[in-house]
């Protein structure tokens, strides 16, 4: 049987604890996903929550990702659980779906994530099969371990349901939006995604996370915080975004050009 293919190799570094840097794209623009997949990124994620990013560029973003060999994350829309079943039918190794904040949504989320009897997806896996070398029912028995259901952790609520989204079934891991968060826990007074009061957060699901046999992400702006995320326990970490990539570049080669 396959190990899952260009999609499986998300599972094995998230799950295995050997952790992964991704991209993040919210161009709607392939290209954009691909240049950046040919660098040593382990994955590319799509935002079509914030981002420009909507269905029919993500399903070409997410074919020429697989051609660099590299799998694909999308975060969806809030509440959008049927684009996330879209989503992993046309290959995502991973939905992170936004503001999950107690565990009736993380269940509604993996629902659609898992086939039965983890959940609830319907058959029709149109560019997934290929993507995982698995076919069929080989297909069906295989995608719950590599196809990966991700809750985003970015509000007050989440924090207090935390161990009870953790102990959803088919949810494989949570990411911390850092900037909703800081958000949250200033009801509203800062964003400040690198204060105390998000460390400590920052802390506490690192923590809950390991003690359930799961794993945490971050979203981070620069390398040096996925640096730093990484020795906290942060097996899925971003690097910067597409937008912010370009604008370091331009006005470093401005700066040499004057």
């Amino acid at each position: 049987m396959s190990d899952g293919g260009v999609i499986g190799q998300l599972a094995q570094a998230l799950i295995g604890r050997r952790g992964a840097l991704s991209a993040w794209v919210g161009v709607n623009d392939a290209i954009v996903a691909e240049t950046l997949a040919r660098e040593d990124f382990d994955a590319v994620t799509l935002d079509l929550q914030h981002g420009a990013v909507d269905y029919a560029g993500a399903a070409q973003a997410m074919l020429a990702v697989a051609l660099a060999g590299k799998p694909t994350i999308a975060r969806i829309p809030v509440d959008d659980v049927a684009l996330a079943s879209r989503l992993v039918d046309a290959g995502a190794a991973a939905i992170i779906a936004p503001m999950i904040d107690d565990a009736a949504a993380a269940r509604r989320f993996a629902e659609h994530i898992k086939f039965p009897p983890l959940g609830r997806r319907s058959w029709g896996p149109r560019a997934a099969q290929s993507l995982t070398g698995l076919e069929g029912a080989d297909y069906m028995r295989g995608a719950n371990a590599v196809t990966l259901a991700i809750a985003m952790v970015e509000t007050r609520e989440a924090l207090a349901a935390l161990d009870a989204i953790l102990a959803t079934p088919g949810i494989d891991g949570v990411f911390v939006g850092p900037n909703d968060l800081s958000i949250g826990l200033s009801r509203g007074d800062a964003i400040a995604p690198d204060g105390a009061e998000v460390e400590r957060a920052l802390g506490e699901v690192a923590a809950r996370a390991a003690a359930h046999g799961k794993f945490a992400g971050l979203f981070c702006p620069d390398g040096r915080r996925a640096k730093w995320a990484g020795e906290r326990g942060f097996a899925l970490r971003t690097v910067s975004t597409d937008l912010a990539l370009l604008r370091a570049a331009a006005r470093a080669e401005l700066a040499a050009a004057r």
